[in-house]
């Protein structure tokens, strides 16, 4: 059975022969909710099947499997689907190269809030981003809360979701890119130099990035707080940056 109403507005299909047909079918799963206290027969299979495609299990109570469900008869599975395909990186570097531009690329590392995220795809769009990196992990997904959020950005916007984020840094600075961590430890970013391949981390909403994160990166720059709070929010912060690097480019 599907509901598209729940968590607030994700895609969602429940039921062991639902779950098992869409998993089979090779469409592409967000991830997969179990009820705590739930294995054996259809249920084991299908947990095979999403370890096997990579497909994210996280076990919930069954109360709240109730509730993402709407009350429909979920017995005890039920998987998430994303509002758009996730893309790869080298789609990317396809979208720059396409462009004839440098690639300039945002990484979220942990943006677990859906307005956050979508917020980001928007503003990244607006400003000629050519994709954005997430993590499997500890970040918000391709749910119709983020497409919402992204006002139609996302059929644009390539977003690559990644097992580690620190191995997708290492792969972008093998192919050239420079990558400049947000931290408020970090130096100005007025004194940065963006007129190169570029990607730009922007941290959790709480923790910020994180400590393996910024030793990756090449630089870690700041934004610059003149008020009594020290921390802006993580998409506004993300759309100081990103038209910071918009700006520095036409200077060139």
């Amino acid at each position: 059975m599907q509901n598209n109403e729940t968590e607030k507005n994700v895609n969602i299909i429940c039921g062991r022969n639902p779950v098992f047909e869409a998993v089979r079918s090779g469409r592409e799963i967000d991830r997969l909710l179990v009820a705590h206290g739930i294995s054996g027969g259809t249920v084991s299979a299908i947990i095979a099947k999403c370890r096997e495609k990579g497909v994210l299990i996280k076990e919930v109570s069954p109360q709240k499997l109730d509730y993402y469900c709407g009350g429909a008869n979920h017995q005890g599975v039920a998987v998430i689907f994303a509002s758009q395909r996730y893309a790869e990186t080298g789609d990317i570097f396809a979208a720059a190269e396409n462009k004839n531009e440098k690639p300039f690329i945002i990484i979220c590392d942990g943006i677990e809030d859906p307005h956050n995220l979508g917020a980001i795809i928007r503003t990244a769009e607006a400003c000629g981003a050519h994709g954005i990196i997430i993590p499997k992990r500890r970040s918000a997904s391709l749910n119709a809360t983020v497409a919402k959020a992204a006002s139609g950005a996302l059929e644009y916007m390539p977003v690559a979701r990644v097992t580690n984020i620190a191995s997708a840094i290492d792969e972008l600075k093998g192919r050239g890119v420079w990558v400049f961590g947000a931290d408020m430890n970090g130096s100005d970013y007025t004194q940065t130099d963006f007129n190169v391949p570029c990607a730009i981390v922007i941290g959790s909403e709480g923790r910020g990035i994180g400590t393996l994160t910024a030793k990756k990166c090449d630089a870690v720059i700041s934004l610059p707080m003149y008020g009594r709070i020290n921390s802006l929010n993580a998409s506004v912060a993300a759309g100081v940056l990103m038209y910071e690097v918009v700006r520095r480019r036409r200077l060139a």
